[in-house]
């Protein structure tokens, strides 16, 4: 099965998923963004993609927002008719990345990670913290509970851009998984 590579962002503020998709729309990578906004919808997202295939998703032109000539998909997980429904349907892909916030409202993503990492279904996909904390003891948390990476968010929209690029090619274009998770279309 041949997929096209896709980023779940887990964030649980809609200005900061906001803002990252404009920087993905700023950067040359082809990749469909998925959004969940706390821990217990992602893990229900993450489940869909490997026992349901998702009936709807929402296309949002980047053109328009950054003046590019890309565009990401934001699909959602099918809704409980849905997944009665298409109960002998094809497992849709999951994400060739994760990039979780590490402050979720009241919960923490150290929470997520070890629930996430608990799956052995899950087990190849990367998870970065994508987080605010430059606190030692945040990355020896997340390192601790299965992060494959730690990012401080950057200041400005411009550094934003830059991260966002250097994330998706090194994750999405450069490396290597046992098997593929997100292959180029």
């Amino acid at each position: 099965m041949v997929t096209h590579p896709s980023i779940l962002l887990i964030e649980d503020s809609p200005g900061e998923c906001e803002l990252f998709r404009l920087a993905l729309a700023r950067t040359s990578i082809d990749v469909a963004l998925y959004t969940e906004h706390d821990e217990d919808a992602a893990l229900h997202f993450l489940q869909d993609r490997v026992i349901y295939h998702p009936k709807s998703s929402f296309q949002y032109s980047l053109s328009e927002a950054a003046g590019m000539g890309s565009t990401a998909r934001v699909e959602r997980g099918p809704s409980e008719a849905a997944r009665s429904a298409s109960k002998e349907a094809t497992p849709a892909a999951p994400p060739s990345l994760i990039l979780l916030d590490l402050k979720l409202g009241r919960r923490n993503g150290c929470d997520f990670l070890k629930r996430f990492r608990a799956d052995a279904r899950f087990a190849a996909i990367p998870v970065v913290v994508f987080t605010t904390s430059d606190d030692p003891t945040d990355l020896a948390r997340c390192d601790a509970s299965g992060a494959n990476g730690y990012v401080v968010k950057p200041g400005t929209f411009e550094q934003l851009v830059q991260c966002v690029g250097d994330i998706g090619r090194y994750w999405i274009d450069r490396n290597l998984t046992p098997y593929p998770i997100g292959v180029r279309c």
